[in-house]
């Protein structure tokens, strides 16, 4: 099979997220079982044009701002007399209404739609407009099969007036060879609490930072590293110098994935406060790594940890309820490894190959 993914980014873009993990883990094992594999992406400064991931072909054209544009100027000149068996939509950002302009059967990819999220995590122009392009999705893809990460993410769909019947759910998937508790079962000597993503507003990393305030008040102990880059970095160290929890918060920016795996086996606890998450791939990376998780009861999360096994939800936005939740489990060791045993048996419910595979049979039903 020959199959076209469309996506506003790659792996190895300087912006790239969990969405850009699953499309590499998925699409690379769809190389491995035989399938040919081109991406059409945007670009970034000083980036190559072409590159091979893994298999993966990958066209660069434009940039995140000019990529709906220039992609399609880009697959009438060099990709429309290819005989695609397949286009798979990777609906990340905002769509690309592939079928308007190209020419082979089209699936669509969803990981989760902003809505009015999306006030929450751009400026009010960018805001509006994404918005805005959300609108027509439901008419544009009426009769496009679909693939939803997370059964929020399908119910999302079909609240917006998709068919159920098109909608098929295949979660992410998880390394566990890579991704397993440290060897010799190490955490820090001090009590930490790790934020892994991007500093994005949506995200409302915020919430961490008025829990650990809460917590620092109360007398307790506590770390809270945060590692990823993003644009929301600068209002959250200014918050963090205003509460005066500066000595308790490191800032670590960008980290290696060799860092990212140590930071997940040795802290204490992992925490995302996310308005919503398409499935939460850093939940189950940690709980893959034997780290529960204390997260937002919001969409995509409420299915990526489970409230008293693998960690503990608490209602989003409710930061007294996140440090209480946050508090017990850095009190109770038994607690915390325990839900850590459960959270790596939960985790190896998934696969990337699993994932894979599921694709594959999808896409064949499809062409």
């Amino acid at each position: 099979m020959r199959i076209l993914v469309v996506n506003w980014l790659d792996r190895e873009n300087p912006l790239a997220g969990g969405a850009e993990i699953h499309l590499h883990e998925t699409f690379s094992r769809m190389v491995q079982l035989g399938h040919e594999v081109t991406l059409l992406t945007s670009g970034w400064s000083g980036c190559a044009t072409r590159a091979d991931l893994d298999g993966i072909a990958v066209h660069r054209t434009g940039t995140r701002y000019t990529f709906s544009l220039a992609a399609v100027t880009y697959y009438l000149r060099h990709l429309s007399h290819e005989s695609f068996d397949i286009v798979v939509e990777d609906l990340n950002k905002v769509p690309l209404f592939t079928p308007y302009w190209t020419r082979s059967p089209i699936v669509l990819l969803v990981h989760h739609l902003f809505g009015l999220t999306a006030f929450g995590s751009a400026r009010i122009p960018v805001a509006s407009a994404t918005w805005l392009l959300e609108r027509p999705i439901p008419w544009v893809f009426s009769r496009t099969p679909t693939i939803a990460v997370s059964e929020s993410t399908k119910e999302d769909l079909v609240k917006r007036g998709f068919h159920a019947e098109q909608i098929e759910v295949i979660p992410n998937g998880i390394d566990l060879d890579w991704y397993s508790p440290h060897p010799n079962h190490v955490r820090t000597k001090d009590p930490t609490v790790l934020y892994l993503g991007r500093l994005k507003k949506y995200k409302r990393v915020d919430l961490l930072l008025h829990a650990v305030n809460n917590l620092t008040q109360e007398g307790s102990r506590v770390t809270l590293k945060i590692a990823g880059t993003g644009d929301d970095r600068g209002r959250l160290e200014s918050l963090c110098t205003k509460l005066g929890i500066g000595n308790e918060v490191e800032f670590m920016g960008y980290v290696s994935e060799e860092r990212k795996l140590e930071l997940l086996q040795t802290c204490w606890l992992h925490a995302l406060t996310s308005s919503k998450e398409g499935w939460g791939i850093s939940c189950i990376e940690s709980s893959a790594c034997g780290t529960p998780t204390v997260a937002s009861d919001s969409p995509g999360l409420r299915e990526s940890v489970i409230s008293g096994e693998t960690g503990l939800l608490v209602p989003h936005g409710d930061q007294d309820r996140l440090a209480s939740a946050i508090g017990s489990l850095l009190t109770d060791r038994q607690a915390r490894e325990e839900m850590g045993r459960r959270a790596r048996r939960f985790a190896e419910r998934y696969s990337w190959d699993k994932s894979a595979r599921a694709m594959e049979d999808f896409l064949n039903r499809h062409t």
